[in-house]
C-alpha cells in the first residue's frame, strides 16, 4: 500500500512541485511518514540525493508530532460530544491503544521501537497518539519519537537506497 501511496504522489504531483517539496509532503502524512518520503526519494522513484533527502524527511515527519502530543487529548474530548464523531474517536483510541502494551510497559525503549521499526501501524503518528493517550510526558514521549524517526531513516535507507537501489542502480 505505502508503494502505491507513494507512486501516486509522485505521479500527480512530479513536474508541478520540486522533489524535495513532494518528499516532505509525504513524510508529514500519516500511514506513509518518514518510510515513504525516504522511498519516494529514493532511485526507484525521485532519485534524490541521501544527504538532501533523509533531513527533509525527518524535519517532515517530525513537525505535525509536537502537535499530536499536546492537542490530541483536548481534540477527542470535544469530538466525543459529537453524535457524528464519537464512533471515529473511540474507533482511533481503541487501534492506538492495542498496540500500547510495550510501550506503556517501557515507555521510552517501548515508544523508540514502536517508532524506529517501520512496520505498517507503527510511526511517529501513532506513537505520538498512543503515548499522548498513555498520559506520557511529551518531552519524554517527543525525544523518543525522535530517536525512533532517526532508527526508522536508517532502516529506509538501507531498503530505498541500497536494496532497492541496487536493484535500479
Amino acid at each position: 500500500m505505502t508503494e502505491t501511496l507513494v507512486q501516486w504522489f509522485v505521479t500527480h504531483l512530479g513536474g508541478k512541485a520540486a522533489k524535495e517539496l513532494i518528499i516532505f509532503i509525504i513524510s508529514m502524512i500519516p500511514i506513509l511518514e518518514l518510510r515513504g518520503g525516504i522511498l519516494a526519494a529514493g532511485p526507484a522513484f525521485l532519485n534524490i540525493p541521501t544527504w538532501r533527502a533523509i533531513p527533509i524527511c525527518l524535519v517532515g515527519n517530525l513537525i505535525p508530532i509536537p502537535f499530536i502530543l499536546l492537542l490530541i487529548r483536548p481534540i477527542f474530548a470535544w469530538l466525543r460530544k459529537t453524535r457524528l464523531f464519537r464512533p471515529l474517536v473511540e474507533k482511533l483510541e481503541k487501534k492506538a491503544m492495542s498496540k500500547s502494551d510495550r510501550i506503556s510497559r517501557y515507555e521510552f525503549w517501548g515508544l523508540v521501537l514502536f517508532v524506529g521499526i517501520p512496520l505498517p501501524g507503527t510511526g511517529a503518528w501513532t506513537g505520538a497518539l498512543v503515548a499522548s493517550l498513555l498520559g506520557i510526558d511529551w518531552k519524554k514521549a517527543f525525544g523518543a519519537i525522535v530517536v525512533g524517526v532517526c532508527m526508522a531513516s536508517v532502516i529506509m535507507y538501507i531498503l530505498s537506497y541500497v536494496v532497492i537501489g541496487g536493484i535500479f542502480g
